[in-house]
């Protein structure tokens, strides 16, 4: 296979031509060419090895054999959508309830977050889902439900959990523990997601599920996201432009800011850290309304290896940064 593909540059050209600019690249200027992944690790067309910070989609990491394994045999015998009876899809919403508090009983599967939005389910606004991408610097242990702990007094919002198929609920507020109000029945007449739900992405889940409780890695992210949040509290501690780190379990955002006294994003900045460290063969993102903060959200089975060679790298280049770019007031200053 390795030998029919094309070059980079081609599939470049070619994407420009053919592919909407909406569909944006990551590393836009020096894009990547992603050929395999396996595990935390991707590899481009070259054979280099990236750390991957990015895809907690594949929660329990790229091309898990039992994932991979599951998804194979349900495509041999049967894919279509969730308006036919089949057991996968019953199967995945007991096995999802038996993790989750007794008011979280019913399901609606959907294809992705876009598809929550013009699902047609009321009271449930798609800033639920927007917004929260906003807050990084700011992370609500409630969308965590999946990657961290079990959910236990968690918070208000919509939820995608990425387990193959995506998931639509609502949790209790995680300061007074009141639950939203929902009408008694919902009517979701108004659209129908063809693969939400579907006996492949069920299989999926009912796998990723497999895989979690095997591999335990709920605790692994619990115990390595707290090891990164201290090595990354210390970073905040010896370079003035990380405003602030916060997070829980393995989902921890990391806020630039220009200068101490008002905050300002340090977008610019951000953006050379994250292209300095594709260099440096580490792949992270960028969000927040400034795009200033630094997105940590791993596939679960990210180690503390990882997390090590990863902080290493961002301490190399922040220090960089301070004596050679000098772009603003917090890289200018000695803490």
């Amino acid at each position: 296979m390795a030998a029919d593909q094309r070059p980079k540059a081609d599939t470049l050209a070619l994407r420009q031509r053919l592919i909407s600019s909406s569909c944006r690249l990551f590393f836009p200027e020096d894009p990547v060419k992603i050929v395999r992944a396996q595990g935390q690790y991707m590899y481009d067309e070259q054979g280099a090895e990236y750390i991957d910070c990015i895809s907690n989609v594949a929660h329990v990491g790229h091309c898990h054999p039992l994932v991979v394994q599951a998804a194979h045999e349900q495509n041999q015998v049967l894919n279509t959508n969730s308006r036919y009876l089949h057991d996968n899809i019953v199967d995945y919403a007991q096995r999802l309830s038996e993790t989750l508090p007794e008011q979280l009983c019913v399901f609606y599967f959907l294809n992705s977050g876009g598809s929550y939005c013009t699902s047609g389910i009321p009271d449930l606004s798609c800033s639920h889902i927007s917004s929260w991408k906003a807050r990084t610097a700011h992370v609500e242990p409630h969308l965590l439900l999946l990657r961290t702990v079990r959910p236990k007094g968690f918070g208000a919002s919509a939820l995608a959990t990425g387990l193959g198929t995506r998931v639509a609920v609502l949790l209790p507020h995680p300061h007074s523990g009141a639950w939203p109000t929902l009408p008694g029945h919902l009517t979701c007449s108004l659209s129908l997601a063809q693969f939400g739900g579907s006996p492949v992405s069920c299989a999926v889940g009912l796998a990723v599920l497999n895989v979690l409780e095997k591999e335990q890695l709920q605790d692994h992210a619990t115990s390595v996201g707290s090891f990164l949040m201290q090595l990354l509290g210390q970073q905040k501690i010896k370079h003035p432009i990380v405003g602030d780190v916060r997070g829980v379990g393995l989902f921890i955002g990391v806020d630039l800011i220009k200068d101490e006294a008002t905050r300002t994003p340090a977008t610019e900045e951000a953006a050379y850290l994250v292209s300095r460290l594709k260099e440096n063969y580490v792949l992270l993102s960028t969000d927040g309304p400034g795009r200033n903060i630094l997105k940590f959200k791993p596939p679960m089975c990210f180690s503390l290896d990882n997390a090590r060679q990863v902080v290493a790298k961002l301490d190399a280049i922040l220090t960089d940064m301070e004596e050679k770019v000098r772009s603003c007031e917090t890289l200018r200053l000695q803490p």
